[in-house]
């Protein structure tokens, strides 16, 4: 039976993610698979499942093929997709809302990207007293000509982990 205050975060895991030309995530492969497990762990469990589906101009217009979310991990009716406009997952979205609305107060998240939408995300839910596990293998991001994706995940699990947020690997995590 799954915890009634504990969410799973999937954030901007989108088609973009996976059709820049010549780019492509870091363990991308890897990630997707321990996303899929994770998603499909928490649905039996009956944890509930939050979608983040970042919104704005070019790859991630409303509605466009880039926007959507992956048809590896389609939200099933009662899902809650949120759109967000930014890069931290709770400025200007209804997240936080939503989240004290169903009585959420431990975060599970994964996705892309993780310098980005995940480090802010993370940081943000920190601020506003969420108990957060990032899964430490299951979120990613690309080469970014200083460092490779591999040093940004390394980099930010260590950042991120024990400050802010809980590390676990995706075949620790329980829902």
């Amino acid at each position: 039976m799954a915890d009634p205050h504990t969410a799973f975060i999937l954030i901007d895991v989108q088609e973009a993610m996976f059709s820049y030309p010549g780019l492509k995530l870091y363990d991308e492969e890897g990630v997707m698979e321990r996303i899929v497990s994770l998603l499909d762990r928490a649905r039996r469990s009956g944890t509930r499942v939050i979608y983040i589906q970042h919104t704005e101009d070019e790859e991630y217009t409303k509605g466009t093929p880039t926007w959507q979310i992956s048809s590896k991990v389609t939200p099933l009716p009662g899902e809650k997709v949120i759109e967000k406009p930014t890069w931290d997952a709770f400025h200007l979205t209804g997240l936080q809302e939503e989240l004290q609305r169903q009585g959420i107060s431990h975060l599970i998240i994964a996705g892309m990207q993780s310098e980005f939408c995940l480090d802010s995300t993370c940081r943000r839910a920190f601020s506003l007293g969420y108990s957060t596990i990032l899964v430490e293998d299951a979120h990613s991001t690309f080469d970014n000509g200083r460092l490779s994706g591999k040093e940004i995940v390394r980099h930010h699990n260590g950042i991120l982990g024990g400050r802010f947020v809980t590390l676990k690997p995706a075949s620790e995590v329980i829902f």
